[in-house]
């Protein structure tokens, strides 16, 4: 019996993201209503074991939550198509992963009566159960109306995140970051792996895992603000 308070909660896209994020919610105790087919569905079938796989139309049907994991280049139009399918209920709750967007590019489904939640955790998904684990040492970006902004931030907590809010105005600033950091350690990481393997080094990745995680422990800690001393009398 679904406990109250849960959510039938169903997944557009089963790449790397969707799958791990209705898993994360499972744990929370909601309820997945079904999988829409993807890009791996052997892969989404072992994070996700056991969950319908439907058409996009019954995943809305069903569920009060959904889950957007579609590619970013795709997002937009599929709400738009969603929306004049007649396919969003009163009240539904749809949340998309992306960086770069807000709830902007929800607002086809908004205008529908449904409720636009932007939720992206800044990590790296290998769409594997090893991200259950990544989810709670790390933060989500959230984007929501006012109002409703709080469910936003609830979930991101379910995933195991700690939330941030991000304004809309700022989304674009926010994924130019998030895409620099990813982009740049993945181009330092090949090029110094390329020149060991050059030099005969057989397992470049795991010879430079510790300085690489070193050095970039160091980095992300001289980059937070330490925290300042108490004056004497504020002590204790």
């Amino acid at each position: 019996m679904q406990r109250e308070g849960r959510l039938g909660v169903g997944i557009i896209g089963a790449g790397r993201v969707g799958p791990v994020l209705g898993a994360a919610l499972a744990g929370a105790g909601h309820q997945i209503t079904g999988i829409t087919s993807g890009s791996d569905d052997e892969r989404a079938a072992a994070v996700l074991p056991g969950a319908p796989v439907l058409e996009a139309a019954e995943v809305l049907r069903r569920s009060e939550l959904v889950i957007l994991a579609v590619p970013r280049a795709e997002l937009a139009a599929t709400i738009q198509g969603y929306a004049d399918a007649g396919l969003i209920q009163m009240g539904q709750l749809l949340l998309h992963p992306d960086a770069a967007h807000g709830i902007d590019v929800l607002r086809p489904a908004a205008e529908k009566g449904a409720i636009p939640l932007a939720v992206h955790p800044a990590m790296t998904f290998t769409g594997t159960s090893m991200d259950l684990r990544q989810l709670a040492a790390t933060y989500a970006a959230v984007s929501a109306p006012g109002p409703v902004l709080p469910i936003a931030q609830a979930l991101a907590v379910e995933l195991g995140c700690e939330p941030v809010v991000i304004a809309e105005s700022d989304r674009a600033a926010y994924a130019e970051a998030i895409e620099t950091a990813a982009q740049f350690s993945r181009q330092i990481v090949r090029q110094s792996t390329g020149l060991l393997r050059e030099i005969g080094i057989d397992n470049p990745g795991g010879f430079l895992s510790s300085l690489v995680r070193s050095t970039v422990d160091r980095a992300l800690a001289e980059a937070t603000p330490a925290i300042p001393d108490l004056p004497p009398d504020l002590e204790g």
